[in-house]
């Protein structure tokens, strides 16, 4: 069974900022890094389709309200 991320958008969004503070500290060693890089585009491959999720509603919900008026 594939492990489903369970984090809001939102919570997406500051661990990637986290990840992204981490990486350019230059504080982590280089297989901590490829770990933290790995993480960050898991997030983002899923804030992608949040996006892309949200912006198909949108378009929706905007064609539906246009057909009524």
């Amino acid at each position: 069974m594939a492990k489903r991320n369970n984090k809001s958008f939102e919570e997406s969004l500051t661990r990637l900022e986290e990840i992204s503070n981490l990486l350019e500290s230059e504080e982590v060693g280089l297989e901590e890094s490829v770990k933290l890089y790995e993480e960050g585009m898991k997030l983002s491959k899923e804030c992608y389709k949040t996006l892309d999720k949200a912006e198909l509603k949108i378009t929706e919900l905007k064609k539906k309200l246009e057909s009524e008026l």
